[in-house]
């Protein structure tokens, strides 16, 4: 393990990440909030700190192996979540640095879950400061590092592989660095264009941007206490809700027909089952609502279909309570907090791509116990999967459902209803953000101990890393020292 080469790259990634606090800093400088020491000290704090760091290594030495890549990923989130605190704690908007965390880490790994009851009495730099921590952690902050990264090598691309979500990254490895800012491009065009019309359909610009970071990066932050309840507003609401299932595709698609200049990438299986799902969901819970709640057939539509984009992309964004739905609306909404949207997406959730592989190996299986000599592979888009593939998917999807059962327990152990705690362990593991009952839409996580913080905080890291990445640091063999790996 190169100890140097791991602080030489957290250095320089809290020196960016530093910078970045010069963006509400600025904010609050400009409006005048007390807010702006906060951030003066946090930037500080962080610079120095990050100074420190890469003093250790020279970047053109740097050979990052993969246990290097490994350490650097959870290195980055965990000192991203402890910095990017400060100006919480700082500006004395949360009881504890505990709280301060689990804000940080909600908005870093795009969950959405707040411990703070009233944010509409926030400074306006401290509700940027949440909604960017979002945006960052929705394309991801290392891929950020790569973008400003001088060269690019087998490091660059295990970095990338350690962070992105998703079974399989193969078609983004040639020429990383390149992929790297086309993605960013692609973010930052849906940002604009997003902010531009949420401004236009009456919402303040500042709370435009607030809300196209959160809605981009697929996080679920508001503005408002009752967030988009708030503005009840049929074209804010369309206007999210599409952005909404554009952050929950695969943001390769994207990429390819950037690249390519045509819509054929558009034609993709996980795709095609993505919108599938959203339009039979939409269609269920819209009838449900006219037929047991007695509302109209288009308002019900309108909200089912919000409501639906919002928890299959894991946004958490509300348009309504949907705690108080029908039963079978709840039921279809807590199992779409595990689905969540494509591979290579800013959602989070098991992903639809390993949904698909998991039924085709269950289909593939029965299909073998009747036909013993069968030989049929594993295909997806045309292309077989190998059965290393097949193996991390199932290994991930036993690890998701043990998390969450031993979470669950622990979280019931708190004093949470059954079903609570159980939406409460699927909402941050899924980093989806609000759940049923004490933790429901129009409730916080404020009530929860310190202990439950803690709990929930862990999930929703080992959500947004997706298992591998941060479980095997705690394995003892990845410390020891190796000739080769």
């Amino acid at each position: 393990m190169n100890i140097p080469v791991i602080l030489g790259l957290l250095g320089r990634l809290l020196v960016v990440y530093a910078c970045t606090m010069s963006i509400p800093l600025i904010l609050a400088l400009a409006l005048e909030e007390v807010s702006r020491m906060a951030f003066l000290l946090s930037m500080f704090l962080t610079l120095i700190t990050g100074i420190v760091f890469a003093w250790q290594a020279k970047l053109t030495d740097m050979k990052i192996g993969v246990r290097e890549a490994f350490a650097t990923v959870v290195g980055a989130w965990i000192l991203a979540a402890l910095f990017g605190a400060l100006p919480f704690q700082f500006a004395d908007v949360v009881p504890t640095y505990v709280d301060a965390v689990f804000e940080t880490v909600s908005g870093l790994t795009t969950t959405g879950a707040s411990v703070i009851p009233e944010v509409e009495s926030l400074p306006q730099s401290i509700l940027l400061w949440r909604s960017l921590t979002q945006w960052l952690g929705g394309m991801g902050i290392i891929v950020l590092f790569i973008v400003l990264l001088p060269k690019t090598d087998l490091g660059t691309v295990l970095l990338f592989n350690a962070e992105v979500p998703g079974p399989t990254h193969d078609r983004v490895m040639p020429r990383i660095r390149d992929t790297a800012i086309t993605l960013w491009k692609i973010y930052l065009i849906f940002t604009a264009v997003c902010t531009i019309l949420l401004w236009a359909a009456g919402m303040t610009f500042l709370d435009a941007v607030n809300n196209s970071f959160a809605t981009i990066a697929s996080g679920g932050f508001s503005t408002k206490n009752m967030g988009i309840m708030f503005y009840d507003s049929l074209a804010i609401e369309m206007i999210i809700s599409f952005f909404m299932i554009i952050a929950g595709a695969n943001f390769v698609i994207f990429l390819m027909v950037w690249q390519k200049k045509n819509f054929k990438p558009l034609r993709n299986v996980e795709l095609i089952i993505y919108l599938l799902i959203i339009f039979v969901s939409t269609l269920v819970i819209a009838a449900s609502l006219w037929s047991n709640v007695g509302e109209s057939p288009l308002y019900a539509l309108r909200h089912a279909l919000f409501q639906v984009a919002s928890i299959m992309t894991t946004t958490g964004f509300a348009s309504a309570n949907f705690d108080q739905w029908p039963s079978i609306a709840k039921i279809i909404l807590f199992l779409l907090m595990f689905i969540g949207g494509s591979a290579g997406s800013t959602s989070g959730g098991i992903k639809v791509s390993r949904i698909l592989l998991l039924a085709k190996t269950a289909w593939a299986e029965l299909k073998r116990g009747i036909h013993p000599r069968a030989v049929s592979g594993i295909k997806l888009d045309g292309k077989v999967i190998g059965t290393e593939t097949l193996n991390q998917v199932g290994i991930f999807f036993f690890l998701y459902i043990v998390t969450f059962a031993g979470a669950s327990i622990l979280i019931a152990g708190i004093g949470l209803k059954p079903f609570d705690a159980m939406s409460a362990v699927a909402a941050t593991l899924g980093n989806v953000g609000p759940g049923f009952g004490f933790v429901g839409p129009t409730t916080t996580f404020a009530g929860l101990n310190l202990f439950g913080k803690v709990v929930l905080t862990f999930c929703m890291l080992l959500g947004r890393l997706e298992f591998f990445t941060l479980l095997i640091i705690f394995r003892r063999e990845f410390w020891r020292r190796q000739k080769t790996w």
